[in-house]
């Protein structure tokens, strides 16, 4: 007798290693540098969009820990929609990230596009981001798998929970498991934001992994108007943890400007989330 679809489907996601296998098992802990993630801390990683300039980058670090964020990311690949809009200082972003990260002692978290950049990204990065872009890139996400670093994956423009855990399975059956989860809004048919935060996932994800669960307002609304009471909703829905955008003169942003906080905004986020942590049993420094 042909076993049922739903029965396969159950049997088969038990054996998956990023599965929460009881009730009871606690959020697997990532660590990055001196950062705990998935413990009682709730991490903050905040920075520019794309690194513009050592000046950029250096003004916004320092800010951004004197606030209280524990990680600092900064692009220096960027996946654009058009090919013709600022992509990134490549190598010479690399160079300022790692100066900034040797000044101020601050993990840092930047994305790697491509399986060939592993090595030169990985000299700098304490913790390798997986754009939603590249969510289903089973070559890249097979490679990241063979290395140490920990990953932080975003959700696919578009991709089901259970896609999502496919892709972070793919890390994982390499012998990698510093995975964390990050949310970052999904395409629907609404415009008024760039996409749409799907707040319901972070508990989701909480039952079906045992893995940690961030969530990025800024990619999610588009709107820095929006990030501030997003990001509190996420908090206490259970993420452990944000990424926030943050720019001197978002203005002048050459990339997602409009979703990014200047510094006095991201100040008062700040001041509004500790609070909210404190209510759900998380500190923030």
């Amino acid at each position: 007798m042909k076993t049922p679809s739903y029965i396969r489907k159950k049997e088969s996601a038990m054996k998956l290693i990023a599965r929460r296998k009881e009730e009871q098992q606690e959020t697997t802990t990532v660590r990055v540098g001196d950062v705990i993630i998935g413990g009682p801390q709730l991490v903050v990683i905040a920075g520019p969009c794309a690194i513009e300039s050592y000046d950029q980058l250096l003004s916004t670090a320092l800010e951004v820990q004197r606030l209280g964020a524990t990680m600092l990311r900064g692009g220096a690949y960027k996946p654009r929609t058009s090919p013709y809009s600022f992509r990134g200082k490549g190598v010479g972003g690399l160079e300022m990230l790692a100066q900034i990260k040797a000044l101020t002692g601050l993990p840092v978290v930047t994305e790697v596009m491509d399986a060939r950049d592993i090595e030169r990204v990985g000299l700098v990065a304490d913790m390798f981001q997986i754009g939603s872009r590249n969510m289903q890139n089973y070559t890249l996400l097979t490679e990241i798998g063979k290395t140490k670093h920990p990953v932080f994956l975003k959700r696919g423009l578009a991709s089901t929970l259970e896609e999502w855990i496919y892709a972070a399975e793919y890390i994982m059956a390499e012998g990698n498991d510093q995975v964390v989860l990050c949310e970052r809004g999904i395409r629907t048919f609404e415009t008024y934001t760039r996409n749409t935060v799907d707040i319901t996932a972070i508990p989701a994800l909480k039952e079906l992994t045992h893995l940690p669960v961030f969530l990025d307002p800024s990619h999610g609304t588009g709107k820095w108007s929006l990030v501030n009471p997003v990001g509190l909703a996420g908090v206490a829905a259970g993420a452990d943890g944000l990424m926030i955008e943050v720019h001197p003169q978002p203005e002048l942003a050459l990339s997602d400007g409009d979703q990014s906080l200047n510094f006095k905004h991201f100040a008062e986020f700040m001041d509004r989330l500790r609070p909210v942590a404190k209510a759900v049993g998380r500190e923030v420094l």
